[in-house]
This record gives structure tokens, C-alpha cells and sequence, in this order.
């Protein structure tokens, strides 16, 4: 439709021209817009504001040039013009009503575009360390980071879903040890106490459990080896739970191979091993929350030489930096890279006096490689991540790609169950998982919740009301409405729910709808409310993936689902033997709903929630 106003004006201002009502001067751009009041019109032209200075004329005597010249177009009720120069339209009913059809007919594609024309977008997010199980705020990253690739993709950007794994340093060091040492207190568990492998295994989740509970440390005969544990890695060490059962996978495996090894034959065996099974765990977990990526990057593969040329990844780009001037050393022999020139606030060490590359280092690698393979770079991090951004934009825009390498910093979640803290210990050693909020309050309500509101706002997870199956809680809400529409589509078309989950939805719908419905029938200021929101989608993406903002999805789909209820309840869609409809109104009607079916299942696919067609399971009610 802005296509046809843009159009239209310009033939307007044609006209006024030739007519000598206007002078001549050339509309670049006729300004078509979206009012902020809707009661001005579906769309208005600021063309005469636009041209004023061009036409040495005010701009309320423009708009009424072009007012008075405008073609007439089917596709319009009528043409006023308002306040200092604002010329808007009102759409007839067929053109208002047309948004119902272009759904339908283009299904799962509704609202896509090409506002992104084909950009090479990487994105990545979540890149925890594979040294433990995510947490709450990496679930928000991941819920975030996900949406934001699929509305991406929607708009017409080509997008990589990709996963830095923090595979490199010590703490792989110290997460191999502290495996080790758990599996060697297994061993001594079944030989002291006589237990088998799972007595031993829970006794020391007990012993741990007990080390919880004194936080004093006034009973510390009830957790000796705990106790023992952080003595012998000196507090250097992983402590979760997750520990002993990936110690306990080694015995699964290997039995008590290991308990005669040496510390030395033990180490890269369970730095290696439990690397792999800890990073299988963490994939697991994406997965389950349909988050999947299009590469795990290993941040070794930076210090891997090339077999050919005995060159790494790192030293070539510090190669490319020197060579540009961008690299100096210290008397103390430190490498230092000139981030200053382009705005950090200091210069960036990359290898230290003592020869050892910074952790910096790989990071300096990783921008030029994705730099230079992508028109863009997205990176999601945690707030606690902001002195970060400033030393890598520095880097990109020393390789000569300034502005292009950004940075969402994701505010925190505030765990709550019935509006109360959920506690956090520090002798815990992990705070509550991903993989646990999600088996309480489910994969549809955590990614809806977690996507709810922009990445810079924090974020009050009450788990309590998160698990409402009510109209309290938005995602049910929203999600209701689509099975309700599900619901009438069915008994529109005759069929039970067996019978429907066998056609699917599609069919249906097609059964329930009929063909080419009269749109023109709905005329009920209800349906002219849902046209205006559901015309307003394909621009909501495209300003969801242009201003990094997925949230707004939430906000949209709640609001056509409240406005589907306050159709639902204003306008009768089925005939009941003490109500008859229209026939032909009953299917315009049946339209809308399956339009709005569509629009809502579509929108939800883009933040990763399911749109049910059922809300209860019992065969015997198919109320929604």
C-alpha cells in the first residue's frame, strides 16, 4: 500500500504542476508514513513539508494542491489534508480488508521482506564456557540471540548462528583437575564406606549438600570431602554437582583405570574427555530450547599452525597488523596492539613479556576473521561485559572495518518464585541452570519471557507466574488465541480433533473458509482494527531486525490476541440454532480468523514459541 500512495502523489504533483498550481521542482521522496493517530488515516504523505523550501511555498498550500489533484484510486475512501501540511489517506473497506487475503495466500512467508537485501550477518551469542551447565542469563542469550537470527532471516539478511567455545587457557586446566579429583573420591568413597558406584555418588552429592547448608563452617565433620576437595585444588576448582556426575561417567566408562594413574596421565585425559562431554551438554541444552547453531568455533583452532606454512591464525593477523604499523614492543618484550588510534582508552597487550599470548590475543584473530567474512558482526554479551566492547571495536576499526562489529549488552534476570529472591549460594558453585528453569516453567514460557523485554532492561523471572496457565500470563494468553481460532476452524469445517490433526491446519482452514470469502462484508470497527494491526507486521520486522530488537515481537502478538478476543466477542462468526449469520459473512469472518491464525503462528516461530492448536489434551473438549 505505501507503494500505491508514493504513486499516487507523485501523479498528483504531476498534475498540479502542469496545472500551474504548483511550480516546478522534483519529489525525491513523497514521505508515505504511518500516523502516530490512527483516527488521521492509515497513511499520510509529508511530501508537502518535504518540498516547501523547493516550492517557496507554505506547506498547507502544497498539500492542498496535491490534494485537489489526486487521482482517484479504488484503494481509497478518501484524501484530507491536516495540521501544517500532513495529507492523508483513508483506505476503502476492500483495500483495508485485502491484509486477511495477502495472509492467507502467503502463509508461513507472511511479513517477510527483503529489507535486509541479502547482508552477511554473523551472530554470536550465548559462547559460555564449556566448563559447567548455562545459567539463567545465558538462557537469556540464548533466547535473544536466537529471535534476533530468525527475525534477521525474516527480513531479508543472510544470516550465521555461530558459538565461540572458550576451549583455551587454564580454566580447561582446572576443569579436567577438578573432574579428576571427584573421581578419585568416588574410588575412596566405595572402598571406605563399601558402597557401589551410585551409593558413592550420591554420598558425596550429600557430603556437598551439607557443605551448602554450613555456611559457617561449624559443622564441618558433616562435609570432609568437600572440604578435601577445595583444599586440594586450593579453591581453584569447579564445584558443582555436575562434577561429580561427569566423574561418575569416567567409572561408567573406565572403570577404576585411573585411580593408579598418574596425576600427569590423568590430566589431558579428563581435561579432554570431560571438555566433550560437558560441551555435548551444553549443545543438548540449545537444542531443547530450539536454539541451533550454524558453527561451534573452537578458540584452540587460533593456535593451530597451518601444516603447509608453520603459521596459526593468530600470528597471521598480527603479521597483517605489524605490517600496518599497529603493533610495538615493550623493553620488557610484551607485544602491545595501537588500539588507542581508534578510541580505546588504553593499548591492548597481546603477548606478554614471558612470551604467553593474552587472552586477547585469539579474540584479535576472531575479529579478523569474522570481519572479513561478513558484512557485519553481531556479538550478544552480559553487561558484566561492557569494558569489552571498546578494545574490540578498536581492533575492527584498526583492520579497517570501523562500525562494523556491534555489541548487545543483555541486562541480568532476577530469578523469583512467588515474587520472593530465589536464593543464590556462593558455596553452590553454580547459580540455578538453564536445563532446571526450563523443566519447571517450560520452553514456551522461558523463551517468551526471556524475549519479552529489550536486551538493556533487566528482567524479573517469577517462575510461579511464568508456569500460569491463565490470561495472567502473556504467553498463555497468546497462545490461547490461536488454539481458539483452531478451535472455530474445526467446528467450521466439521471435523474433529482427530480428524483435523490428520488434514492439518491448512486444509482445514480451506474447508472452514471456502473459497474467495467477501471481504468487503466486514465493515465492524473490530475487523478494521485487526486489518490495521496485521498491515503494520512486515514493517514491525524489518524494524525488529534494524534496530536489534526482538522483544517487539511480544508486544505485537499480545496485542493481536487481545484484539482477536475483542472480535470474538463483538462479532458472531458461527451460526448458532438461536443465532443465524449470513452465510457469506460467517466465511469473511471464518477469513479473518485464519488470517490471524497465521499472523500469530508466524510471529511466534520468530521468537522460537510454538503456536498449539490445543491448549487441553482431553478428546472430549474442543473448546480450545
Amino acid at each position: 500500500m505505501p507503494e500505491t500512495i508514493e504513486e499516487l502523489v507523485r501523479q498528483a504533483v504531476a498534475a498540479a504542476q502542469a496545472a500551474g498550481d504548483l511550480p516546478a521542482f522534483e519529489v525525491t521522496d513523497a514521505g508515505v508514513e504511518r500516523p502516530a493517530d490512527t483516527s488521521h488515516g492509515e497513511w499520510t504523505s509529508t511530501v508537502a513539508l518535504r518540498s516547501a523550501r523547493l516550492a517557496r511555498m507554505a506547506p498547507a498550500k502544497i498539500a492542498e494542491a496535491v490534494a485537489s489533484h489526486m487521482p482517484a484510486s479504488p484503494e481509497i475512501e478518501k484524501v484530507e489534508v491536516a495540521g501544517p501540511g500532513f495529507i492523508n489517506f483513508y483506505l476503502a473497506t476492500a483495500a483495508h480488508n485485502e491484509i486477511f487475503a495477502e495472509a492467507r495466500a502467503e502463509g508461513a512467508n507472511f511479513g517477510r521482506s527483503d529489507a535486509g537485501h541479502g547482508e552477511k550477518v554473523q551472530v554470536e551469542f550465548i559462547s559460555a564456557n564449556p566448563t559447567g551447565p548455562l545459567h539463567v542469563g545465558h538462557g537469556r542469550w540464548a533466547a535473544i540471540g536466537d529471535s534476533l537470527c530468525n527475525v534477521l532471516d525474516f527480513a531479508g539478511y543472510d544470516v550465521q548462528r555461530e558459538y565461540y567455545i572458550n576451549d583455551h587457557g587454564s580454566q580447561m586446566d582446572v576443569f579436567g583437575n577438578s573432574i579428576s579429583e571427584r573421581y578419585l573420591q568416588i574410588g575412596e568413597v566405595m572402598e571406605k564406606e563399601g558402597l557401589d558406584l551410585d551409593g558413592a555418588v550420591q554420598f558425596l552429592i550429600d557430603d556437598r549438600e551439607a557443605y551448602i547448608a554450613d555456611e559457617d563452617d561449624s559443622a564441618p565433620e558433616t562435609h570432609p570431602y568437600m572440604d578435601s576437595f577445595n583444599e586440594k585444588l586450593g579453591g581453584n576448582s569447579y564445584g558443582g554437582d555436575y562434577i561429580i556426575t561427569l566423574a561418575r561417567e569416567f567409572w561408567d566408562a573406565d572403570g577404576d583405570r585411573w585411580m593408579t594413574a598418574t596425576e600427569e596421565e590423568r590430566a589431558p585425559e579428563f581435561r579432554e574427555r570431560g571438555y566433550k562431554l560437558q560441551l555435548g551438554r551444553i549443545k543438548d541444552t540449545c537444542s531443547s530450547v530450539r536454539c541451533e547453531f550454524d558453527n561451534w568455533k573452537s578458540e584452540r583452532s587460533f593456535y593451530v599452525k597451518d601444516p603447509e606454512t608453520g603459521v596459526s591464525p593468530i600470528d597471521a593477523t598480527f603479521a597483517m597488523l605489524e605490517e600496518q604499523g599497529l603493533l610495538y614492543r615493550t623493553d620488557d618484550g610484551a607485544l602491545w596492539v595501537k588500539t588507542t588510534d581508534f578510541g580505546d582508552d588504553k593499548d591492548r597487550v597481546v603477548v606478554k613479556s614471558n612470551g604467553e599470548y593474552t587472552y586477547f590475543a585469539s579474540d584479535v584473530a576472531y575479529t579478523w576473521e569474522k570481519l572479513t567474512n561478513y558484512d557485519y558482526e553481531i556479538n550478544i554479551l552480559g553487561a558484566d561485559h561492557h569494558g569489552y566492547i571498546r578494545r574490540v571495536q578498536a581492533v575492527g576499526a584498526a583492520m579497517g572495518f570501523p562500525g562494523k562489529y556491534e555489541v548487545l549488552l543483555g541486562q541480568f534476570v532476577n530469578l523469583l518464585r512467588n515474587g520472593e529472591p530465589v536464593r543464590m549460594s556462593k558455596r553452590r558453585g553454580t547459580m540455578v541452570s538453564f536445563d532446571e528453569l526450563i523443566d519447571e516453567a517450560g520452553v514456551d514460557a522461558t523463551r517468551y519471557t526471556l524475549i519479552s523485554r529489550s536486551s538493556n532492561q533487566t528482567i524479573d523471572f517469577d517462575i510461579e507466574n511464568v508456569r500460569k496457565q491463565d490470561s495472567s500470563n502473556p504467553v498463555y494468553y497468546v497462545q490461547y488465541a490461536h488454539a481458539r481460532i483452531c478451535s472455530i476452524l474445526r467446528r467450521a469445517a466439521g471435523v474433529d480433533y482427530a480428524e483435523a490433526e490428520r488434514m492439518g491446519m491448512e486444509a482445514v482452514a480451506a474447508k472452514a473458509v471456502g473459497p474467495d470469502p467477501d471481504l468487503a462484508l466486514l465493515t465492524d470497527p473490530t475487523e478494521a482494527e485487526l486489518a490495521r494491526t496485521m498491515s503494520k507486521f512486515a514493517e514491525l520486522v524489518a524494524g525488529c531486525a534494524r534496530d536489534r530488537a526482538p522483544f517487539r515481537i511480544t508486544h505485537y502478538v499480545q496485542e493481536l490476541a487481545s484484539e482477536f478476543h475483542r472480535f470474538y466477542n463483538e462479532c458472531q462468526i458461527l451460526p448458532s440454532d438461536t443465532r443465524p449469520i449470513d452465510p457469506a459473512l460467517s466465511h469473511a469472518r471464518l477469513a479473518v480468523c485464519d488470517a490471524v491464525r497465521i499472523n500469530l503462528e508466524v510471529a511466534l516461530r520468530l521468537i522460537g514459541v510454538s503456536a498449539p492448536d490445543r491448549m487441553y489434551r482431553d478428546a472430549a473438549n474442543d473448546n480450545a
